[in-house]
């Protein structure tokens, strides 16, 4: 197998985005059209989210045919219904005998305040972004302020005039058959970071908006009272997807994702918080065999990569500035 460096070109796996740049807001859709076998982790405390009981490993459902990252906040979860029915028109989904029924899983996060807030993604977004996969299969997967990238944000822990661009990003991590690509839409209230060298690569910026800050002072001023807290509350998300061409079961991928949540602790601080709804699914399409704690290293890898993609391929817009613009 040749060097794989976009998740789209892991075989069976098929992805695009629909966007609407002016409204600062779009979905992105991950396809496996035979079926993966799929798993979910959410941490985030406000989580806006569809199908993910169903991909418990207790449930009879053993296939996913689809994951819809979002923006739009609950608003978003349109875009599934959209997905799903276009699938249904291309003969995707779960034979029940009187028809097929694809099996959509989706995460929205929060973007209204980015852009054109009464824009969101509708059913016609997710259509769009199925036919653009399924129609160029080979056309790599867009990163930056596309998608559900469109209108992340970080570094919101001191309110929105502080906060920076960040994007939609990919990381990819191979090692001899086994492959692992992870695609991350960044909306987190905390700071990007890098955890090879420690710097704070985006987030809530100085007064002067040149330099990113580090959040301790920060919280240590309010658990002493003198600072005050200006995050809005629920309006932050960090969404992602790790499609595989492991062989997993569904508690296997369940722990896959459960693992690579570590990436979100490696590069995010903080993260998890009260207002994040941080979610992260897997699709395993079965074609290698590898020990599930092999699987869970290489995903936590290829997502910490999407996160600092995220940060790194995101423009300044809609008045916020991005890693590259102080860099």
């Amino acid at each position: 197998m040749s060097e794989i460096t976009n998740i789209a070109e892991i075989p069976g796996i098929y992805a695009a985005s629909a966007t609407s740049e002016d409204a600062g807001t779009g979905c992105t859709v991950i396809i496996c059209p035979k079926g993966a076998v799929g798993g979910v982790d959410v941490r985030g405390g406000a989580p806006a989210t569809r199908e993910t009981d169903l991909l418990r490993p207790e449930e009879t459902v053993g296939v996913l045919h689809a994951v819809v990252l979002s923006g739009g906040s609950a608003y978003g979860l349109a875009a599934a219904c959209g997905v799903a029915e276009e699938l249904e028109r291309s003969e995707i989904g779960l034979d029940v005998g009187v028809g097929l029924v694809p099996i959509v899983s989706s995460a929205c996060l929060f973007d209204l305040a980015c852009g054109d807030g009464h824009v969101r993604p509708t059913s016609d977004f997710g259509v769009a972004a199925v036919r653009s996969a399924l129609d160029n299969p080979k056309e790599p997967l867009d990163r930056g302020n596309v998608g559900a990238g469109a209108g992340c944000t970080v570094g919101k822990f001191a309110g929105p005039d502080r906060c920076m661009k960040s994007g939609l990003g990919q990381g990819v991590q191979s090692a001899g058959s086994l492959v692992c690509g992870a695609v991350s839409a960044v909306n987190a209230v905390g700071n990007i970071k890098d955890p090879s060298t420690g710097t704070y690569i985006a987030g809530v910026l100085d007064d002067k908006k040149g330099t990113v800050l580090s959040p301790d002072q920060f919280f240590q001023d309010m658990a002493k009272g003198a600072g005050e807290a200006k995050m809005p509350l629920r309006t932050n998300t960090t969404i992602s997807c790790i499609a595989t061409n492991a062989k997993l079961t569904k508690a296997q991928a369940t722990k896959v994702a459960q693992m690579a949540a570590d990436a979100y602790a490696h590069t995010i601080y903080p993260t998890h918080t009260t207002n994040d709804g941080d979610t992260i699914f897997v699709m395993a399409t079965g074609e290698v065999e590898a020990p599930v704690d092999v699987v869970g290293v290489m995903a936590t890898s290829a997502l910490e990569k999407a996160i600092l993609d995220a940060a790194w391929s995101a423009e300044g817009a809609y008045g916020h500035p991005s890693a590259r613009d102080i860099a």
